[in-house]
């Protein structure tokens, strides 16, 4: 068995796209799936890996209003693999040169692993690793 995608809902469904996309080289799927009845807007991204994530628009999901540098029970972040230090070094200071903030790292964990931690355009916490 494995997690075939994982679903987000956000407010600007072709910002998130673009971000997932150019920094971690996603693929879209097109056309997007519409719903009219129910006003449901969805796309695919797709992975190297195999793994999906599903972003998704409905303009009557109500948009959370917690803090995002605050920890919470239930999800809290997707991790990509980037494959070397290096990598992750070079994508943390891409990232943070366009403007994303760097929340965590890069650094080693207390557990060993190299990674860094970053918000995506809707405060969604994006976790990159060796």
């Amino acid at each position: 068995m494995k997690i075939d995608h994982i679903g987000i809902y956000c407010k600007d469904i072709q910002k998130i796209a673009d971000f997932y996309c150019k920094y971690f080289n996603g693929t879209l799927s097109q056309p997007a799936y519409h719903n009219p009845k129910k006003n449901f807007t969805s796309h695919l991204i797709s992975f190297e890996s195999g793994a999906r994530l599903e972003i998704m628009h409905q303009p009557t999901i109500p948009e959370v209003k917690e803090e995002p540098m605050s920890q919470f029970i239930g999800f809290i972040h997707i991790s990509f693999s980037v494959g070397s230090k290096e990598n992750v070094d070079k994508l943390a200071e891409q990232l943070k040169g366009d403007g994303y903030n760097i929340i965590d790292g890069p650094r080693t964990t207390g557990d060993g692993f190299y990674e860094a931690c970053v918000l995506d355009p809707e405060n969604n916490r994006v976790e990159f690793t060796v």
